[in-house]
């Protein structure tokens, strides 16, 4: 069974998840996505499993993303993933991928639906 989490280990939510995986006995594969983020093609594939758009991943308490001016509706779908990329933070976490689908862990819980 291939499980990937899209890990923080400063955040309490992704920590939690973490746990409730290990708890279920998934041996999920940790990715810290702020030490070696994703690329554009893995960026995009997340999104289409989550059926989300990219200011829905999005941090919007970050301090980047306010700099930034992301609110701005006029911005693209590329110019959001650009700035994902540019800057790992604003990834909202943590994401964990199981065949070929994925689930945000807010709340941790929600991602036992992919099991």
């Amino acid at each position: 069974m291939s499980v990937e989490i899209y890990h923080n280990p400063r955040c309490s939510k992704s920590r939690q998840t973490l746990q409730i995986l290990q708890e279920q006995g998934v041996d999920a594969e940790i990715r810290e996505y702020l030490k070696t983020p994703p690329d554009r093609k893995t960026l995009e594939s997340v999104l289409a499993m989550l059926k989300m758009e990219p200011r829905e991943l999005m941090r919007k308490g970050e301090k980047e993303y306010k700099e930034a001016g992301l609110d701005n509706p006029q911005l693209s779908r590329e110019e959001l993933i650009q700035a994902m990329l540019d800057h790992p933070k604003l990834i909202e976490r943590p994401i964990v991928i199981h065949n070929g689908h994925a689930a945000l862990g807010r709340p941790p819980e929600s991602v036992l639906d992919l099991f």
